[in-house]
């Protein structure tokens, strides 16, 4: 592959800037934990895996002048997204390294556990991709929704990691993904890295994802997760619900991929889980440019909550998990 997403070396985090993309690949270096904050925000930098591994070296590079810098950067981190569990859970194993011991309040040695946690990750999303191209038994015809490859995390992704064994294993027929509104990260992003590994595909608009199911188009859906709860309801992009809905009624599987990490034994139901709300101006303008009045009334969830009984299983790192769910 000719492009990355995160890399840290000579003491800096490159990055490449996903608001840019597909049209401009620009990398961004720095060693700022506010500038990183930022691009968490702006979505420079997005996927639920990247986010945390990403915070991670944020809080590394807090303390390469001063320690007293590093419950300042983790409140400031912990302030950028509020829906993903890989963010809080890289932010409170690093606090929880930081605490622990004295050893540990330095630039080298929370830089080494960034650094292990981004390996680690490398290491779930090919355990992933094993696990799911598994349930594949012949050719099979593909629907994803949002951006779940390398550029949501560390490795080569969670349900794009799938998808790409099965384009290797030649087991892949096709792969339609929605353009998932309002930011497109279907269009923009997921495409270009079905277009980088060159695997067949169509961006389709998020309405025509059940047309291709009553087409008998589709064989299985595969997305991705932000969060997932004790019962198995499951947090990803705005639709992902629609999708779920869709393919229960036209008997289609609809697998979750996402690593062990993303599960969150803290909350039962996904009622709980808060969604995150953006600004309306993602879906009123395109490229700075109004598509409407400036002044109307928008509601922008960045996220929904697919029910645990609309999933086929969830399949992570560790294994494959089928109803009911116990993460144990």
């Amino acid at each position: 592959m000719d492009y990355f997403n995160l890399k840290f070396e000579k003491d800096k985090l490159t990055f490449i800037d996903q608001t840019k993309l597909p049209l401009v690949e620009e990398y961004v270096t720095t060693d700022k934990y506010e500038r990183i904050a930022v691009a968490i925000e702006r979505l420079e930098i997005r996927g639920a895996p990247a986010i945390g591994i990403a915070a991670g070296y944020a809080l590394a590079l807090s303390v390469k002048n001063s320690n007293e810098n590093f419950f300042i950067a983790y409140e400031r981190l912990r302030q950028t997204r509020p829906t993903a569990v890989n963010l809080f859970y890289v932010l409170d194993r690093m606090k929880f390294f930081f605490e622990t011991d004295n050893n540990n309040q330095n630039y080298p040695s929370l830089l080494n556990l960034a650094i292990e946690i981004h390996n680690t990750d490398i290491r779930q999303c090919e355990m992933i991709a094993k696990n799911g191209a598994e349930l594949f038994k012949s050719k099979t015809k593909i629907l994803t929704h949002c951006n779940t490859g390398m550029l949501a995390t560390g490795g080569i992704g969670t349900a794009f990691g799938i998808i790409l064994e099965l384009h290797k294993q030649k087991k892949l027929e096709f792969v339609y993904a929605c353009e998932s509104r309002p930011l497109f990260q279907g269009l923009r992003l997921t495409s270009y890295e079905l277009a980088k590994n060159k695997i067949p595909n169509k961006i389709i608009t998020d309405s025509t994802a059940a047309y291709l199911m009553q087409k008998k188009l589709i064989d299985a859906v595969i997305v991705g997760a932000d969060r997932i709860v004790r019962n198995g309801d499951t947090a990803n992009k705005i639709g992902t619900y629609s999708l779920a809905i869709n393919a229960a009624y036209h008997k289609i599987p609809f697998y979750v991929a996402a690593p062990i990490s993303t599960i969150d034994n803290n909350y039962q139901s996904g009622e709980m889980i808060r969604i995150e709300e953006r600004a309306k101006e993602e879906i009123t303008r395109i490229n700075e440019n109004y598509i409407s009045s400036p002044d109307i009334e928008v509601f922008n969830p960045a996220f929904d909550v697919t029910p645990a009984k609309l999933i086929t299983a969830i399949i992570s790192d560790r294994r494959v998990y089928f109803p009911p769910y116990k993460f144990t």
